[in-house]
Parts: C-alpha cells; sequence; structure tokens
C-alpha cells in the first residue's frame, strides 16, 4: 500500500505530500475496549487490546483509534503499520507514575548500552518498530509523560535503567506527528530512530525549564525529517540531532541526513535550540533550518562533538534566525560528554565542514560566536563579543562579521 499526507500548512517546506489524506475505512474508539478515562484507572490493556485487534485491518486500509475527551491512565504500548492514534481537542493521555508499567527493553544497537546507565532501558509511553505508515495526531490533544517521578530518581541517582523517552519509533517509514501537545516527557520527549520520511508537524513540547534532559525533538540516524511549525519549551536542547554513540555509532553506520527545519520557537534555559551531537558518530549532513525564533535561552545553535566520536557535521545550513536574550548564538564544542565505555578510540576525531549560517538578527546577546576545545583553537573574536572591526582568518572567515549590537544582523560560512 502506498501512503500519502496532507501537509496543510501554507508554504510548508515539507515534502513527504505525495499523499491524499488518508481516511481510515475503521475506526474504534479506546472505550470500546473497557478504557476509563477518570485519570485513575490504568488503561494499558485496554491500548494494547485495542490496537491487536485493528492489526487486523492493517491490509485493509488500516485503522484509527480514536481517543475521546477525558484522562486516560496508561503504561507503555506498542503501535502497528496503518494506524491512525487520533486525540480528541480533551482528551489526555497521561504516563502511569508506577515505573513497572514501562516495560525494559534492548539498548539501541548504535549506542551499545542504555544511554544513562549500563543494560537496558525503559521503553517509551508510546512506541513501535518496524512499522510503515503510522499517523499520532490529534485536534491539540494532550500527551502527558508526568515526568517527575523520572526526573527525581535521575537526580537522587536511584534509576536501575535508562529513563523512557514519551514517543519512539524505530526503524519506520512514513511517519506523520501533527497537532498535539506534548507534556513532561521523562527523557527525550520525541525520538524516531533508523526512520526514513518522518513528519512532525503543529506540535507544542513543554517540560519545566529544570527538567533533565528533556529534549524536543531528537531525529536519530534517521533520514528525510522535517520538523515543521512546533513551538518547545524544555530543560535540554528543543531539537538535537543525533547518530549513535562512539564506536557503537561507527560501527553502525547509519547516519542523520537530509532534515528540514522550519518555523520552530522556542526556549530553553540550560542547551541548545538546535543541537547538532553530541552523539553524531554515524554522521549527520544536509540539514536545512529556516525561520526560527529562540528567546530567553542559553545557545541557539550549537555543535558538540568529542574525540572518539569520529563522524562527521557537514553541510548544515541555518538562515533567517530570530533571537532574542540569548547567552551564546552560536557555539562549536569539540569535548563534550561522556562516553559508553572505555573502548572507544581516542583517534576517532569527528570531522566539522561547510557550515553556513546566514541572515541572523539578534536584540540583547551575550556572545554572538564562541567555540571551546576545537581545533583549529578559536581565535579571540569568537570567544567574546563580536564587533563590526574583528576581521579575522582564525575559521578562514570568508568576509567580516558584522556586529550583532550594533547592526544586529550578520552571517558567516565556517568551512574547516
Amino acid at each position: 500500500m502506498s501512503c500519502t499526507w496532507t501537509v496543510y500548512s501554507s508554504n510548508s517546506l515539507c515534502k513527504h505530500t505525495n499523499f491524499d489524506e488518508i481516511r481510515r475505512p475503521h475506526s474504534v474508539s479506546i472505550t470500546e475496549f473497557g478504557a476509563v478515562g477518570d485519570g485513575i484507572t490504568l488503561n494499558t490493556k485496554a491500548f494494547q487490546n485495542a490496537i491487536f485487534y485493528l492489526n487486523s485491518f492493517a491490509d485493509k486500509g488500516g485503522a484509527k483509534l480514536f481517543v475521546p475527551a477525558g484522562r486516560w491512565l496508561t503504561g507503555s504500548f506498542d503501535l502497528i503499520s496503518h494506524l491512525t492514534l487520533s486525540l480528541d481537542k480533551d482528551a489526555v493521555i497521561l504516563g502511569s507514575t508506577d515505573i513497572g508499567d514501562w516495560p525494559v527493553v534492548d539498548p539501541l544497537p548504535s549506542y551499545g548500552r542504555g544511554r544513562e546507565l549500563p543494560g537496558g532501558r525503559h521503553m517509551s509511553l508510546i512506541f513501535g518498530r518496524n512499522l510503515t505508515d503510522v499517523i499520532i495526531t490529534g485536534n491539540n490533544g494532550t500527551i502527558d509523560g508526568q515526568g517527575s517521578i523520572w526526573w527525581n530518581k535521575f537526580r537522587n541517582k536511584t534509576l536501575d535503567y535508562t529513563r523512557p523517552h514519551l514517543v519512539e519509533l524505530m526503524n519506520s517509514t512514513g511517519v506523520l506527528i501533527s497537532n498535539l501537545t506534548f507534556l513532561n516527557s521523562p527523557f527525550w520527549t520525541i525520538h524516531p530512530v533508523y526512520c526514513s520520511q518522518v513528519t512532525i508537524q503543529n506540535v507544542t513540547i513543554l517540560a519545566p525549564l529544570d527538567s533533565p534532559n528533556t529534549d524536543g525533538i531528537d531525529p536519530d540516524s534517521s533520514d528525510h525529517v522535517c520538523i515543521e511549525d512546533c513551538y518547545i519549551s524544555t530543560g535540554d536542547d528543543l531539537i538535537a540531532i543525533k547518530s549513535g554513540w562512539d564506536e557503537y555509532g561507527i560501527a553502525f553506520d547509519r547516519p542523520s541526513t537530509n532534515i528540514i527545519i522550519h518555523r520552530l520557537t522556542g526556549k530553553t534555559e540550560t542547551s541548545a535550540g538546535i543541537a547538532i551531537g553530541s552523539e553524531m558518530s554515524g554522521g549527520i549532513s544536509e540539514v536545512h533550518a529556516e525561520n526560527i525564533q529562540f528567546h530567553d535561552s542559553y545557545n541557539a545553535i550549537r555543535i558538540k562533538t568529542s574525540p572518539g566520536r569520529g563522524g562527521y557535521v557537514r553541510n548544515i545550513y541555518v538562515s533567517n534566525m530570530s533571537l532574542v536574550n540569548v547567552d551564546i548564538a552560536i557555539r562549536f564544542t569539540g569535548l563534550y560528554g561522556d562516553h559508553p565505555d572505555d573502548y572507544y578510540n581516542r583517534n576517532a576525531l569527528p570531522l566539522i565542514e561547510k557550515i553556513t549560517i546566514e541572515d541572523v538578527i539578534g536584540h540583547n546577546i551575550k556572545h554572538a560566536g564562541y567555540s571551546d576545545l576545537v581545533v583549529p583553537q578559536a581565535c579571540e573574536a569568537l570567544k567574546g563579543r563580536i564587533f563590526s572591526d574583528h576581521c579575522s582568518d582564525c575559521y578562514y572567515l570568508s568576509k567580516c562579521i558584522p556586529s550583532w549590537n550594533k547592526r544586529k544582523r550578520g552571517g558567516w560560512f565556517m568551512p574547516w
């Protein structure tokens, strides 16, 4: 079955749209399987049974599982191919606060272990693997991970396994996530890994600004990903593009490539609006980010790597970015993060090249550009404020960098 999506926004850059709007010929409500939307009754079995039933329609045009108004408490559950999970505007799917309702699954092969601890990792609340044609959508319904119990265990160092994501899809093709609000993820919020043809559009992602590692959207060893018209405010990177961790990512050898980020707005007090890495050992390339707005944030754009990562970051293009009250607009870090074990190759150095950033407007920016622990070393101008009389060949800059304090507009090309 060939699947198609309709993208509703005008001037969309998302091109996964040789789809007519999918209208599933079969539809059921979660209430038909005994679910109770009182916020207290655990509905894991109802979700599992509903999806098991709908699997019989996968070769008959697929099916829709509708979640009506209510507060639907559940543990982790799996999706299937040719499925639409659709939430009413007043529907809230709540992640269980009982850790036993989040099973432990194998680590990702490109990471070699759980990201936080050796061994496995907790399964995401909404999970799927080896799927085709999956839609998670709603009329701005809500998926709330109720992550505070996980954040507290992380802070108290009482985790047994790596925390779960809110949504994770693995080895899947033809994924649409749209028109929803995601709240309080235990860990990274939306994690497409080893996926192709993914659109994430018109979503809001929120978590407390001090919540640990609550990244918004993390495309990981995935290609042809389009993220558009999203607002994200979390305790970590708003978008972090990844491709595996040290020797495991190098061996798995699946890059993240052909990624579009369009009309993204957000805030992070601790991290970056758009980050690349630090897990980038499979390579990251062909990233196009346009019409970006960050406010009251620590970093706007950050590329972070470390010896042992290997891989490459190349052909990154960012344009038309507006920043207000941002500490560091553009940051490169060459010694970031930890390693999965002691077997990584310390001589596996990342290659960073062909980075273009242009048409940037900033107000109240502390540092326009900053580089730490990279080779070649940053010149003093890039370690502090950049003024109009700073012309430098430190990074083979093609021209002077205009002042962000006076002209509030600038751009540069960095091939090294």
